[in-house]
């Protein structure tokens, strides 16, 4: 498919509106609705759609023309709440009739350069966050203080990993491992009272919260096989993390003693 012509497409929007919804974090779900509702308001004659959690397959017929199965996979990649918003806005603007084909298109194409949130902002979101959970969970003020760098050193972290394109597991791996190292750290100098509340505010960020409620909205919307995948990566990811912490604390006490079980 030729994206850079001018000349609007109907499958060739709606291929490009499902891949932008499951690329940045949408559920199986809205993203087949929507195409579904995109393609009918277009006037496409026939449109079939099956999505998986990284892959679509399609076809369908337009201007009397039957369009051969696109198959695509969809690599994983960072989420994008604010694409997935604006996408569905857009769907609704051509369900109602409010934006031709090709001026569809050209929003979609703005969409898709919507940036991403910066550095700065990433790490300091994280820090906070971190500190947040931290207290929560029991700790004290020092403990959340603790927990706060340990957020900065974890996204700072996060963003040298993914500029190298590290492995998910390996970053998610190391990533636990970095924090808990940190934690304990910050711990035997005294900057922190429970060191159990430093490593657990410091680590919220990897838990894969998003891809486990989506597995679970996909197994309560009937798609298993979606639903089934999001969950094994979830769990893979918060098995990372556990031996991550684990070993680190095991060789600790090992070495150490029991001053850190």
């Amino acid at each position: 498919m030729n994206y850079a012509n001018n000349k609007c497409g109907i499958l060739d929007l709606t291929f490009q509106i499902g891949e932008t919804l499951l690329k940045n974090g949408a559920e199986i779900s809205r993203v087949q609705e929507t195409m579904e509702r995109v393609a009918k308001a277009l006037n496409a004659e026939k449109f079939d759609v099956y999505v998986l959690s990284n892959a679509l397959f399609a076809n369908g017929t337009e201007n009397g023309i039957q369009r051969t199965t696109e198959i695509r996979h969809i690599p994983t990649s960072a989420i994008h709440f604010g694409r997935v918003s604006a996408v569905n806005q857009l769907s609704r603007e051509i369900v109602e009739k409010k934006c031709s084909c090709d001026e569809a298109f050209k929003k979609l194409q703005e969409i898709k350069e919507i940036p991403h949130t910066s550095l700065p902002l990433l790490v300091l979101a994280c820090a906070v966050g971190s500190a947040g959970f931290g207290y929560l969970m029991g700790g004290s003020f020092i403990d959340a203080g603790a927990s706060f760098i340990c957020g900065v050193v974890l996204e700072l972290y996060l963003h040298w990993a993914k500029k190298i394109k590290l492995s998910k597991f390996i970053v998610n791996l190391s990533a636990s491992i970095l924090v808990t190292l940190s934690a304990v750290l910050f711990f035997s100098l005294g900057l922190g009272n429970n060191l159990d509340k430093i490593i657990i505010g410091a680590i919220i960020r990897l838990v894969p919260g998003v891809a486990l409620t989506t597995s679970i909205r996909d197994f309560f919307n009937g798609d298993y096989l979606s639903g089934t995948i999001r969950m094994i990566d979830a769990l893979l990811v918060a098995g990372c993390i556990a031996i991550g912490v684990g070993v680190v604390l095991k060789l600790l006490s090992v070495f150490v003693g029991g001053v850190f079980i």
